[in-house]
């Protein structure tokens, strides 16, 4: 990015003080909607303690906003539904409550105005959870006929008496659920608002935490006291092993010398506070070491030692790169990467990095830069190293980092030049667990953009790539991350999500000069499955298309309609480039009209899909042997996607192939192809003649029983049904001889399948659907 690669405590006193500091009852967090259209899609609060997080008031995606000046308005619940119903679809408005680090909430009261229309909801329930997966009623269902133009005040609702509800620390998040049903027509509203004051507000105390007031001991078979929570201290006198023993949550944690505490792979300890430790800590590669309180010290006492473990996924050859980070205080090069050769040790100089022609190399070959083996490895800071050449390949790679964990606010320099194309900075994941890029964006957005680039090698370096050695790396291995939109994967097929590794490596692109921060507020306790080498609810709709050949090729694009992008240009966490320079081999891409980049991501209006919409897809090859080159479905989500055939147009060859049911392969000659290739809905440019049928006129209709009712309209009748997988399996086979029939498919999961219908006209309709029950 880019040069390419060549070959003390407080005294007892003072806590008990703080123990007696409280800040009194009273609203601790409201909404006040006053000059609001209605159809925000989330509202922050408009009041809220100086000792709590922001909270957001938003829907379930059951429902949708709707406009209604001064209110929060949503309409689309489901038609004369049940309470059942309601939580079945998501029918809810939802907000959340936490403290900062160190404070504890207790809750007395919920107060709310309410409004509705004639067809509107007309009767709702409260519900809370305090891990945000079950929830609990408060009280019993409320009935609200009444259509007021501004809203009703509803009876005050006691939340003193639910247990749960008090003294609720930092690391816990109280979320409130408002469900509402009984409407009787999708355009019927029910909102919060429209009287004078706040409108929905939640009272209560906020106040300093008390120190961990209990202790539990392991002895290397049981807890002396009961597991440990948030609010306990959480000593290791007895080697512990998370996978064997369970994941630990705790106030404060001590590991006695001559003891091992094991974090395994795909569990987690969670301390809210201080670590001490005279024993070991170890770490695996996607175990996570989480700690809350950004105050909260790791301490290696006597001969205590602590690790992380990371193990890459299958190299091809040693010369493979990896991205790395410390997770780890006082880390060296050599401590970390003994047997990797001195000259394949990088570290990547962004003040040195210039690229004034914009073809995304280093003009002069200066940016990356040898890191000595004595030099610490700065948290925060990414690293690049290739493995021990005398390894055997293809094969995994090992890196352990011995020291302190990392934890607390880190810091790591951010350099931006307006001269060049893209200021790259080269950063890490400085946490022994996974980090939310998002989060890590939210916080830093004034220095860097919203999208994150992962190499994850998957080829061979070649003296036809372009880049300032003899022998360069592939641009294409790089996998792209971006907040608003999503991610598409790189060579290795692999496609990132929002968290990072622990241990990992990443590029970002600068805006302004200064310090980005990590936060333990950005850490996770999951999410630390995916390593990036050298190789429920509605969702929004988006599309993940594979371009391969028969000689290596590897691309894929990101279509996503989300929430806050345009079908213009929306930034960097909406709208990803494409890791370009001259002379790639071959590119997949999509196009902003009025805008010359090539991008890997496209975020788009999500109002602007329907049945008319048209993507292009630019392609480019140098490639000049023949060549087999093949588009395909990677993935895809949302209704829309799962509902409808999706259809490749070659404008080239004057045709259109479904590639809902099968790829598409095709030849080309050397050269760009900005407007070749286009994803459509509908296949309405096919030379269909009068009576033909489109996948329009075929409905499924979902029965009882597992009974699944076809019907084709225009008098034709049906043939045969053939029910496929998406791997294009045979699963069903049916006969049929009237325009509708019914068949019984009990021995389908809940999931996407492939209805294949012949009609007597000898037209065959190929639909997606999905079977919910």
């Amino acid at each position: 990015m880019k040069k390419i690669f060549t070959l003390s405590k407080p005294s007892a006193f003072f806590i008990a003080f703080l123990c007696a500091i409280s800040f009194g009852f009273g609203q601790v967090v409201a909404w006040e909607f006053n000059g609001n259209n209605g159809d925000e899609v989330t509202v922050n609060a408009t009041t809220i303690n100086a000792n709590l997080n922001m909270s957001t008031l938003s829907r379930g995606s059951g429902i949708n906003p709707t406009t209604l000046n001064d209110a929060f308005s949503s309409n689309d619940f489901t038609l004369n539904g049940t309470q059942a119903n309601a939580l079945t679809n998501n029918d809810y408005l939802q907000f959340q409550v936490s403290t900062q680090t160190g404070y504890q909430v207790s809750l007395s009261t919920l107060d709310v105005t309410i409004r509705r229309s004639n067809t509107g909801s007309n009767a709702y329930i409260w519900r809370y959870s305090t891990d945000g997966v079950n929830f609990n009623n408060i009280g019993t269902p409320i009935s609200y006929t009444v259509n007021a133009g501004n809203g009703t005040a509803q009876a005050q609702i006691n939340l003193s008496a639910i247990a749960a509800l008090q003294n609720v620390q930092f690391g816990t998040t109280i979320t409130f659920r408002l469900y509402a049903w009984g409407a009787t027509n999708v355009g019927g509203t029910f909102a919060i608002g429209r009287l004078a004051g706040n409108d929905l507000s939640i009272g209560g105390v906020v106040s300093v935490a008390p120190p961990c007031p209990t202790t539990t001991t392991w002895n290397g078979a049981t807890w002396s006291a009961g597991v440990p929570t948030i609010t306990t201290n959480a000593i290791i006198n007895g080697n512990y092993n998370t996978t064997a023993n369970g994941n630990i949550t705790a106030c404060s944690l001590t590991v006695n010398a001559g003891f091992t505490l094991n974090v395994t792979n795909n569990s987690f300890v969670q301390i809210n506070n201080n670590v001490t430790n005279s024993g070991n800590v170890t770490v695996q590669t996607s175990g996570s070491f989480v700690q809350n309180a950004n105050t909260g010290t790791f301490t290696l006492n006597g001969a205590g030692t602590s690790s992380v473990i990371k193990q890459t996924a299958v190299k091809q050859n040693w010369y493979y790169y990896t991205y790395w980070s410390s997770p780890v205080v006082n880390e060296t090069v050599d401590g970390a990467f003994p047997d990797t050769d001195t000259d394949r040790r990088f570290e990547f100089n962004a003040s040195n990095y210039l690229d004034l022609d914009g073809n995304d190399i280093d003009d002069n070959a200066n940016d990356w830069q040898l890191v000595a083996g004595s030099s610490q490895l700065i948290p925060g800071k990414g690293y690049a190293a290739t493995s021990s050449p005398f390894g055997l390949y293809p094969g995994t790679d090992i890196a352990t980092f011995d020291g302190a964990l990392n934890t607390g606010n880190i810091t790591t320099p951010i350099v931006y030049n307006a001269a060049n194309l893209n200021s790259w900075n080269f950063i890490g994941n400085p946490y022994p667990s996974a980090l939310d890029f998002n989060a890590f964006y939210s916080a830093n957005s004034s220095l860097v953009d919203g999208v994150a680039y992962f190499w994850s090698q998957s080829l061979p370096p070649q003296n036809s790539n372009p880049g300032n050695e003899v022998q360069n790396f592939n641009q294409n291995d790089y996998a792209t991350w971006t907040t608003g939109s999503g991610g598409a994967a790189g060579a290795s097929g692999f496609t990132p999500t929002q968290y990072v590794p622990s241990g990992q490596g990443f590029f970002v692109v600068g805006n302004a000069n200064g310090n980005a921060t990590f936060t333990n507020a950005m850490r996770s306790t999951g999410n630390n499955t995916q390593f990036f080498r050298s190789t429920n609810t509605s969702q929004a709709n988006k599309l993940w298309v594979n371009l391969t050949s028969d000689n290596g090729v590897f691309n894929q694009i990101l279509v996503a309609y989300v929430d806050g992008a345009t079908n213009g240009f929306d930034g960097l966490s909406y709208d990803a480039p494409r890791n370009l320079t001259a002379d790639v081999a071959s590119t997949l891409y999509t196009t902003i009209e009025g805008n010359p980049k090539k991008y890997v991501i496209q975020g788009k209006n999500p109002n602007s899909l329907t049945l008319d919409e048209v993507i292009p897809l630019g392609f480019n090859t140098s490639i000049n042997v023949p060549t087999v080159y093949t588009l395909s479905i990677s993935q895809f989500e949302g209704d829309f996607m799962t509902n409808n055939p999706i259809y490749l147009k070659d404008n080239v060859l004057n045709t259109i192939h479904n590639l809902s049911t099968s790829a598409y392969n095709f030849t080309s000659q050397v050269g760009e192809f900005e407007s070749r290739f286009e994803i459509v809905f509908q296949p309405e440019t096919l030379s269909i003649g009068e009576n033909d049928l489109n996948a329009n006129s075929l409905t499924i209709i979902e029965l009882n029983d597992d009974n699944v009712k076809f019907t084709v309209s225009n008098n034709f009748d049906i043939k045969s049904v053939a029910i496929l997988d998406l791997l294009g399996r045979t699963l069903y086979q049916f006969e049929g001889q009237s325009n509708s029939e019914v068949y019984n498919l009990s021995n389908l999961s809940n999931t996407v399948y492939i209805a294949k219908v012949e009609l007597s006209n000898g037209q065959v309709i190929t639909k997606r659907a999905i079977k919910r029950n």
